[in-house]
């Protein structure tokens, strides 16, 4: 162990330049003052409790670079992030990748852990002025059957404004199609948009007026999973709004081709906030839009598919509100 100490620059102190050495409970190592020649004074799990922890840094990947441009051209105030590991990256993130492109740093930061093992959970990044005042989380919500109602989670974070108004953003990623859209993977996207329209009348109810629920919702308009959130909620979707064009050749698609049928994420918004939109849109210049003929602009730096910032595209919405 003394070997293995050494070995990781922790004669010194318990920060190396790629570890760090966390400590519970106890005393682990014994480093007599002006000497390097340490031991090791636990003599069991009853005298320490830690851990040694590897640091993180950024990668500096082509990717990476994209979504940060994509961050940064959109230049919003209030961004929702889905498929992001945890809090601390995503800060990294946004002071590492999104500075490097010369984009703003978002110094407000906000994610919960969710119920997806994987990691990939939704959070929420803000602007100065845009105050995150109050979150509540719905990883613990279940179904008749006991089963959790969230892949992930439902967030309500309330975003109060410079001016002082109140915005609840709820940032969504419900239950994907992928392995197959059986009966099964259907119920549980159902679950999660009924349960998030029953959060959205909730809000209503209490007087809130300003609310957007918005992110991959993994199905169509159309579709029937989605319809207690689509059709029985007043929620209107961005893609409603008349100051939103459909590009030629392309459709209404958030994923892939940007075909019609991948239209799969959403800004939906409460009739307050629709009523005050002055814009709206789906960027697409960090997507892959293929070598031959590609249906859109993309980066200079998007020369491999592998280089794309997601392949899902970037959705956003003006709103004129303080």
């Amino acid at each position: 162990m003394v070997e293995i100490i050494n070995d990781l620059g922790l004669t010194k102190k318990d920060d190396s330049q790629f570890v760090v050495l966390r400590k519970i409970r106890g005393k682990v190592i014994n480093r007599p003052r002006g000497s390097t020649n340490i031991s090791i004074s636990a003599n069991g799990r009853k005298d320490w409790i830690g851990w040694v922890e590897l640091k993180t840094e950024p990668v500096d990947e082509i990717a990476m670079l994209n979504t940060g441009r994509v961050i940064r051209d959109l230049n919003v105030d209030i961004l929702a992030v889905v498929e992001a590991e945890d809090r601390i990256t995503l800060k990294t993130f946004s002071e590492a990748m999104v500075r490097k492109v010369n984009g703003q740093v978002f110094p407000n930061v906000m994610l919960i852990d969710g119920n997806d093992e994987r990691g990939i959970d939704v959070g929420v990044m803000t602007k100065s002025g845009f105050q995150i005042d109050l979150v509540r989380s719905h990883i613990a919500d279940v179904n008749e059957e006991g089963n959790k109602i969230f892949s992930r989670d439902l967030p309500e974070y309330k975003i109060v404004t410079p001016a002082g108004n109140i915005i609840w953003f709820i940032p969504a990623h419900f239950k994907s199609k992928y392995g197959g859209n059986d009966p099964k993977s259907q119920k549980k996207r159902k679950g999660e948009a009924q349960k998030a329209a029953d959060v959205y009348n909730r809000l209503r109810s209490e007087g809130f007026e300003n609310i957007i629920i918005c992110g991959d919702l993994n199905d169509t308009p159309d579709s029937e999973p989605l319809s207690p959130l689509l059709t029985n909620t007043d929620l209107n979707d961005f893609s409603n709004h008349s100051t939103f064009k459909v590009e030629e050749n392309i459709g209404i698609g958030t994923f892939g081709n940007g075909s019609d049928k991948n239209k799969i994420d959403y800004i939906l918004l409460s009739p307050a906030l629709f009523s005050k939109v002055t814009a709206c849109g789906i960027f697409r210049k960090g997507a892959w839009a293929g070598k031959r003929n590609p249906k859109w602009e993309m980066y200079e730096e998007l020369t491999e598919e592998v280089h794309a910032a997601s392949d899902h595209h970037a959705v956003w919405c003006e709103i004129d509100i303080d």
